[in-house]
């Protein structure tokens, strides 16, 4: 199902889509944490951008896989190991900002939080780990997108 699109390799094609989405829930993430006021500007891209992402890293990273399989036969090279242990952590990094910041819409666009002073504190949690969780997919995605374009391309 991953290894091939129309005769071409599918990680070649699937791998943009993870480029694309997971610096946008990155950045849409991110901006809806520290930008209340646009917020309701945010939340629908915000929420299909999260639906997204995951989805398509791990497309990506299936893909990819299939790759390897087909053409390195279970031997790969130490630059696609490096390339594949970057996308291992990257999987369940983007699925888990997928939830905070689904979890930040949440709380923040019906205000399902707790009335009172611990409203704010719960919705300022959930912001402070969607700009983490942020953060850290943001690393991955590049660092693996890197290494990857690096043992395709060489250094």
């Amino acid at each position: 199902m991953f290894d091939q699109v129309f005769g071409l390799p599918a990680h070649a094609l699937i791998v943009h889509a993870a480029v694309i989405f997971t610096p946008l829930l990155v950045a849409l993430s991110i901006a809806y944490a520290v930008l209340p006021r646009l917020r309701h500007k945010l939340d629908w891209a915000l929420v299909l951008t999260a639906l997204a992402a995951p989805g398509s890293v791990y497309a990506a990273k299936e893909s990819g896989e299939a790759l390897e399989r087909r053409l390195f036969q279970g031997r790969p090279s130490a630059a696609i190991e490096v390339h594949s242990g970057f996308a291992d952590v990257l999987v369940p990094v983007t699925a888990l900002l997928a939830v905070a910041a689904l979890l930040m819409v949440w709380l923040t666009r019906s205000r399902r939080a707790p009335e009172g002073a611990g409203s704010r504190a719960v919705v300022l949690v959930a912001s402070a780990a969607a700009v983490i969780l942020a953060v850290a997919a943001g690393y991955y995605v590049v660092r693996t997108g890197h290494t990857g374009a690096t043992a395709v391309w060489g250094a």
